[in-house]
């Protein structure tokens, strides 16, 4: 019997998985945990991470911390995306992991990066191919192109995530017609520049925040369901329905909608231009949501070792 516990760490959110494989093979899940901690707070102006976000992301590393000595664990890895990759004080940050959760910061690169959240996305969901699988963070979005066989044809990292895209474009509450014109023509000239062949995808998949939020509003849940919103399809009309809503409202607003964090409802309107702008590229507009994404890759990961 084997438990490992990984630790997902992006702009946005830091989220916990711990899953223990028995003698015969098979996978329990002990716990699935996403909190907001908003790392990224600043970071696109500043280039550090700001003591608030700091301080939230303690409280959240003390919080798994038990839940992983609870569990037992073997392994622990704890994994970090765009939100660590450039920052100044990263070793102040890294030492709050290691003091909190005794384990050091893989912070990984964004090839890495590609490889987990193909695995973790494959192994909760199957679709035609070519497929893309995104992923809107806060800080960056990832687009991997997969064939047969599960093999990545090809992978790129953009600097359109939610939280940037929130700071450098959309500063008014709620933001006006020229803000959001601007953040739609940088995050369709990035996408029209990552030599990403659109038309000739077979399916999409988007995972992380911004899309279960987009698939928990068509759903009117009131209290959130991840067996719900796995294999939820957005289509061009619920994308725009709830887009126009949370981009003309206060976040204020936003913050009280069933299955709102308030620290995601600053953000949704942003991170959902970056998936308004990836549906309008793929073929039918359609997005597959995913609740299996780069955490379960880190998970599965760390059981293959």
């Amino acid at each position: 019997m084997t438990t490992v516990a990984a630790v997902d760490c992006g702009t946005n959110s830091i989220r916990l998985l711990v899953v223990r494989r028995g003698a015969d093979g098979e996978l329990t899940e002990l716990t699935r945990q996403t909190r907001l901690a908003r790392l990224g707070q600043g970071v696109d102006a500043t280039g550090e991470f700001h003591p608030d976000a700091l301080e939230r992301a303690n409280r959240i590393f003390e919080e798994y911390a038990e839940l992983i000595t609870g569990a037992g664990a073997d392994r622990v890895r704890f994994v970090a995306t765009s939100a660590a990759r450039d920052v100044s004080n990263r070793a102040l940050f890294e030492a709050n992991v290691r003091d909190r959760l005794g384990v050091r910061v893989d912070v990984i690169s964004g090839g890495e990066e590609a490889n987990l959240s193909t695995l973790g996305v494959l192994s909760g969901v199957s679709v035609p191919t070519p497929s893309l699988v995104f992923d809107i963070g806060g800080g960056s979005t990832e687009l991997i192109v997969v064939g047969r066989d599960s093999q990545i044809l090809s992978a790129v990292s953009l600097n359109i995530g939610a939280v940037r895209m929130k700071e450098r474009f959309l500063q008014g509450d709620p933001p006006s017609e020229a803000e959001v014109a601007a953040a739609r023509a940088h995050i369709g000239a990035q996408l029209d520049g990552a030599d990403v062949s659109f038309a000739t995808l077979a399916s999409a998949v988007g995972v992380a925040g911004t899309v279960t939020s987009f698939a928990a509003a068509k759903l009117h849940l009131q209290e959130y369901r991840r067996e719900a919103v796995h294999e939820t399809v957005l289509t061009r009309d619920d994308i725009e329905q709830h887009l126009g809503r949370w981009l003309t409202q206060h976040a204020a607003a936003t913050a009280e909608e069933p299955c709102m964090h308030p620290l995601r409802a600053a953000v949704i309107g942003a991170g959902g231009l970056i998936l308004d702008e990836i549906s309008l590229r793929v073929p039918g507009g359609t997005v597959l949501v995913s609740e299996t994404d780069i955490l379960d890759g880190i998970a599965l990961g760390l059981l293959e070792d």
